[in-house]
């Protein structure tokens, strides 16, 4: 059985939550493969929302096993206050959460060099939700990480305090000052909780999952123009948010690899700083952000906000070989008379609809089409102009638009039957 996978094809905040939320009923594992708790996945249901930052979004559904995979890193407080949120829900976490022994864990130093790092950068900072993500990731790639493997072995201490006084020495670099009591006695905390989770061999359970002939759906964090390697370097993430990232972040052969849905918005969203081509500041990215209540699931800040970008989303479909598009906020366009999108940019007098390597540094003008409105409720049906948009969005990326998503409740979905479902 072929595993699926649904991600993101922007700046992240898509909405890949609610579609996964959707989707798992179809699927019997759903398995995250990479980042952490600077993922934001908002659910919403039964006049409820609900946010999760490290367990996959398949964990409120009955009959749905959840893993966390080795691509991941951990926080133990964040992931402690989540489980118990949930266990508060009545939500059976033994019986549906499964932890990679080998995702990496986020220790309370990592934070403080994510937060120290930024300072030191002044200016020149890349808008990090302060998480520690970058730091856990170097402490992976430089080989002296902790996993969730080793919070079982007996000198586990041995290990923490050997990376607490390597990053103590690194701390005295920055001028930067901390307290780590309070964030050491939370970390233990959520310590002690993940040694009583069900913490597995994951490439095993999930290939002996796709050999017993199980539906699985991996789910991807962030969005692909945050990827470490394809994204707008260095305005990125510290993994790899693409359709790739699921083999080295679940362990499964590319040949599983079956559906990928591609999520994005009707428009366009960006959290923090880095170059964004089509950024509205005007009164209609205003407008944007208070009708799609554009603020970040994470950190809070308020989003960014332009028009649809078809080159960008034409090159992250390219990355990931995308077969189903998902366009997720399309009643956020439901009071404007006229919408953009941009199909081109302009740079050094070149017209061209290929992503830039130094869009960070480059004069990157967006070249825009004027699209006509709906400029009415999509709750009930399609407008024809909302389909003419659909269809023209269709012509321009070459893949099929098979679900659009009309609110934030898991039954604001509509599934355009006439190509298809998944």
């Amino acid at each position: 059985m072929a595993v699926d996978v649904l991600l993101g094809l922007q700046w992240g905040d898509e909405g890949k939550g609610k579609i996964v939320d959707v989707f798992t009923p179809k699927y019997d594992l759903i398995a995250r493969f990479q980042g952490g708790p600077n993922a934001g996945h908002t659910l919403v249901f039964d006049g409820q929302k609900h946010v999760l930052h490290t367990i996959p979004s398949g964990i409120f559904n009955d009959g749905c096993l959840n893993l966390i995979g080795n691509g991941v890193v951990i926080d133990p407080v964040t992931l402690k206050k989540e489980i118990d949120q949930l266990i508060a829900l009545n939500i059976p976490i033994k019986e549906r959460l499964f932890v990679s022994k080998k995702a990496h864990i986020i220790l309370p130093t990592h934070r403080l060099l994510d937060a120290a790092s930024e300072k030191a950068k002044g200016k020149t900072k890349i808008g990090s939700t302060l998480k520690g993500i970058g730091p856990t990731y170097m402490d992976k790639t430089g080989r002296n990480g902790l996993r969730v493997g080793d919070l079982l072995l007996d000198d586990f201490e041995k290990h923490y305090n050997f990376l607490l006084k390597k990053h103590a020495e690194i701390l005295r670099f920055y001028d930067f000052e901390y307290d780590l009591s309070e964030m050491e006695s939370q970390f233990m905390e959520g310590v002690a909780l993940i040694r009583k989770l069900n913490i597995v061999d994951s490439e095993y359970f999930i290939n002996d999952a796709i050999k017993e002939g199980k539906k699985i759906l991996a789910e991807g964090a962030q969005g692909t123009m945050l990827d470490i390697d394809f994204g707008s370097y260095p305005f990125v993430t510290s993994s790899n948010t693409i359709c790739a990232g699921v083999c080295t972040g679940l362990g499964i052969a590319p040949q599983h690899i079956g559906e990928v849905f591609g999520i994005a918005k009707a428009y366009c969203t960006r959290v923090g700083n880095g170059p964004f081509p089509t950024e509205l500041d005007d009164s209609n990215g205003e407008k944007l952000r208070k009708i799609g209540h554009e603020f970040g699931a994470t950190t809070g800040r308020p989003r960014r906000c332009g028009w649809i970008d078809i080159p960008a989303l034409k090159y992250s479909i390219m990355v990931n070989g995308v077969t189903q598009l998902i366009l997720t906020k399309v009643d956020v366009l439901d009071e404007f008379e006229e919408i953009q999108a941009c199909t081109h940019y302009k740079t050094d007098g070149i017209e061209s609809d290929v992503f830039p390597f130094n869009i960070q540094k480059q004069e990157v003008i967006p070249i825009y089409e004027k699209i006509k409105g709906w400029h009415c409720s999509t709750q009930e049906h399609i407008p024809e102009a909302l389909n003419d948009y659909i269809e023209y969005l269709e012509d321009k990326l070459d893949v099929p638009i098979t679900y659009i998503s009309v609110g934030p409740d898991r039954k604001q979905m509509i599934c355009r039957e006439n190509v298809g479902s998944a």
